[in-house]
């Protein structure tokens, strides 16, 4: 394992890689914390704005193209661009069945399957986990 390819990719794809790790690590333990508590809030709102971040930086990473310098990867920053700010509103509106839900699913689905999908060969994560 090595950081050199990650490290040495173009500045948008380590900050992108690294707020989404460190959205990985905060998400379990949000999902494995006391829930309701002050720090379960406080760092909600810091892994509301990792991934806030993470798809909106995806925005400048374009390694892989099918729709000119898109992929579908970017239907789902812009899912989790809409989906996050509802699951903080469920929250402000104590719905925590629904916050629950939408929250779990977003670090499962933006997180977890997209996260798998970077160890793929040919990816930057694959060099950085497996070796080049």
């Amino acid at each position: 394992m090595s950081l050199a390819p990650l490290l040495n990719a173009a500045p948008q794809i380590p900050l992108h890689a690294f707020a989404a790790m460190a959205a990985f690590v905060l998400g379990v333990v949000q999902l494995v914390a006391p829930k309701g508590t002050l720090p379960h809030r406080t760092l909600g709102w810091i892994w509301v704005a990792l991934m806030l971040f993470v798809a909106a930086s995806s925005f400048w990473i374009h390694q892989i193209r099918l729709l000119g310098p898109w992929s579908p990867i970017h239907l789902l920053s812009i899912f989790t661009l809409i989906i996050v700010p509802i699951g903080v509103w469920r929250a402000r509106r104590h719905d925590v069945a629904g916050h629950r839900l939408t929250m779990t699913l977003t670090f499962c689905g933006a997180l977890v399957i997209a996260g798998l999908f970077t160890l793929l060969p040919g990816r930057i994560m694959h060099a950085v986990v497996f070796g080049q």
